[in-house]
C-alpha cells in the first residue's frame, strides 16, 4: 500500500542528528524559553526573510495572538476565505470579531482578491490570506486591497514553509504570519508546535509577551495574556529538521511536476500554479465530479488518499450559529465535494509515483 503520507525515510535519516539534539536539551534541564528556542526563532526568522520569529504552541495560538496584538476584537470583521482548515476560522472567533468569508479562486484554491472589496465595511479590520496546499495567495492584489482601505494582512502560512512568491518566501508577505508545525507539515515538529513572523517590531515584542502569560518580565503581567510557548524540545528538533526543509520541500516539487506533467485524464481536474508562485506542495490536490468512485479505485489499487476538506466552514455544526445555507459559498462547496489529496511526501519513491500515476490515467 502507498501511504497518503509517510515520516518513516524522513526520521530515519534524522534519527542520529534527533537523538544527539534530545540528549542535548535533556542534559541541559532547560526546557523553556531558552537556547534552542532563542536559535530557532533567529533561523527561521532568516529563512523566511523576516526580521521576527516568536516561536508558539500551535498555528491556530499563532493567528489569534496575531489578532489579538492588533487589538482586533468584539465589533471588528476580518475577512477570511471560505476554503480553509477550520482554525483560520478559530481564530477570529476566539478573539470575539466576525467571520466574513470570500470565495477562492477555482483553479488555485486560494482566496480570489477580485471579491474581496465587496466584502469590506467600515468594521473590517483584517485579510487572512491563506496559502493553502502550499501555493502562495495572489499578494499583489491582497495588499493593494489592503492598503486602500487600511487593513492588515495576515498570512495563514500553515502549509506553505518555504514557498515563494516573486522571490519572496512565505511569512515575509504581509503584516505578520502564523505558521504551524504540527508533524504532518513540511517543517513538521514531534508534537504540536507553531510561530509567528514579522517585520513589525512592535507587534513582535506584544505577541512575544501575550504567549507569555501577558508578561515582559516576570510578575508584571500588562496584557490578558495566555500560556503558548515553544518548548525546548520542539525547538531543538525543528533547529535540525530546518536545515532538511528546503531538499524535502525540491522533492516534493519533482514529484509534483510529474503529476502535472504526466496525470492525462479529462476526468481528473488538476490544480493550476501561477507563474509568480514556486509552491510547496504540502497538498496535492486534485479535483473530480466522481470522487468516492476514484477513491475506491484507488485503494483497490493500493493508493491513500485523503481529503482537504470534506464539509467546508460555513456548513460546520460548529458555525451553525452564523445561519449560512447550503449553496451560499458554491465555490468552497464545490471543491469540498470534490478534492482529494494524493500521495506527497519525502521518501515517496519514483516507482510508486509511475503507479500513481498510471492508475489515475487509466480510470475511466
Amino acid at each position: 500500500m502507498i501511504p497518503f503520507n509517510d515520516f518513516h525515510i524522513m526520521h530515519k535519516e534524522l534519527k542520529n542528528e534527533m537523538g544527539e539534539m534530545f540528549q542535548q536539551v535533556f542534559d541541559k534541564n532547560w526546557f523553556i524559553q531558552g537556547e534552542q528556542e532563542e536559535t530557532f526563532n533567529k533561523k527561521f526568522a532568516q529563512y523566511c526573510g523576516a526580521k521576527y520569529c516568536i516561536g508558539v504552541g500551535n498555528g491556530l495560538e499563532a493567528l489569534r495572538m496575531i489578532l489579538q496584538a492588533y487589538d482586533i476584537g468584539e465589533g471588528d470583521e476580518v475577512i477570511v476565505p471560505s476554503n480553509t482548515f477550520i482554525a483560520t476560522a478559530l481564530a477570529v472567533t476566539y478573539v470575539g470579531a466576525k467571520l466574513v468569508f470570500v470565495e477562492p479562486d477555482i483553479e488555485t484554491y486560494t482566496i480570489n482578491p477580485d471579491l474581496i472589496e465587496e466584502k469590506i465595511t467600515e468594521r473590517t479590520k483584517a485579510i487572512i490570506a491563506v496559502h493553502l496546499y502550499g501555493q502562495t495567495c495572489d499578494m499583489d492584489g491582497i495588499l493593494e486591497i489592503a492598503k486602500k482601505h487600511n487593513l492588515k494582512v495576515i498570512e495563514d502560512a500553515a502549509q506553505a514553509h518555504g514557498a515563494e512568491y516573486k522571490g519572496k518566501k512565505a511569512g515575509n508577505l504581509g503584516d505578520a504570519a502564523g505558521f504551524s508545525f504540527y508533524p504532518g507539515k513540511n517543517l513538521g515538529a514531534l508534537g504540536d508546535a507553531g510561530a509567528i513572523t514579522t517585520n513589525d517590531e512592535e507587534l513582535a515584542k506584544k505577541v512575544r509577551a501575550i504567549g507569555n502569560y501577558g508578561s515582559e518580565k516576570k510578575y508584571n503581567h500588562i496584557y490578558k495574556g495566555t500560556n503558548s510557548r515553544l518548548d525546548e524540545m520542539q525547538a531543538g528538533f525543528l533547529n535540525v529538521k530546518l536545515g532538511h526543509l528546503d531538499k524535502w520541500n525540491e522533492r516534493r516539487r519533482k514529484i509534483a511536476d510529474r503529476y502535472l506533467n504526466e496525470i492525462k485524464n479529462p476526468n481528473i481536474v488538476l490544480p493550476t500554479v501561477k507563474e509568480e508562485n514556486v509552491p510547496v506542495w504540502h497538498i496535492f490536490a486534485i479535483r473530480s465530479e466522481r470522487r468516492e468512485e476514484l477513491i475506491e479505485y484507488l485503494s483497490e489499487n493500493n493508493i491513500g488518499t485523503m481529503i482537504h476538506y470534506p464539509i467546508p466552514i460555513h456548513l460546520q455544526k460548529a458555525y451553525e450559529d452564523l445561519g449560512h445555507k447550503q449553496g451560499d459559498y458554491p465555490i468552497a462547496e464545490k471543491i469540498s465535494n470534490e478534492q482529494i489529496s494524493l500521495p506527497m511526501f519525502y521518501g515517496l519513491k519514483d516507482e510508486e509515483v509511475d503507479h500513481i500515476i498510471s492508475c489515475l490515467n487509466a480510470w475511466k
